[in-house]
């Protein structure tokens, strides 16, 4: 199968749903979607305070090889980690206090190259944010419908 990452018409996205009952397993799932990885992709992350988006994150990068510590960078705005040939640019924006934000922070240029975007609180960013490839909702919870 091959990977169109950027589709100029909008298309029906699949949905699936995982129970993740801990930090753990929350990793893993990050670690999986390591195989899915190519140059250009754009992941989204919805989700409270604490339901795991930075977790995620941390399993997907250690999964493609990252040794250095993976924080959310709520402060910097983004942290770049190189794999490979890859950017792997990690955004978190719930700082943010306007969608216009992101036009400001000169930002918007990384989401049209070929480096991977993973993106925090990507809804903080408003329509200037182009369309994911890939959108993950996280919520807390005990995996009976709360």
């Amino acid at each position: 199968m091959t990977h169109s990452p950027h589709h100029s018409q909008p298309q029906a996205r699949p949905h699936w749903t995982a129970f993740s009952p801990d930090e753990a397993a929350t990793t893993g799932l990050g670690g999986q979607l390591a195989v899915c990885i190519v140059p250009g992709l754009r992941i989204y992350l919805r989700g409270e305070l604490g339901s795991g988006k930075t977790t995620l994150i941390r399993g997907l990068l250690r999964a493609l090889g990252v040794k250095e510590s993976v924080k959310s960078p709520s402060y910097t705005l983004v942290e770049l980690y190189v794999v490979s040939r890859l950017n792997l640019y990690h955004f978190d924006f719930y700082r943010f206090l306007s969608s216009n934000e992101l036009a400001d922070s000169g930002l918007v240029d990384y989401f049209h190259g070929e480096g991977i975007c993973l993106v925090e609180w990507p809804e903080r960013a408003g329509a200037a944010l182009p369309q994911p490839d890939l959108e993950i909702s996280l919520s807390c919870g005990n995996g009976k419908g709360n």
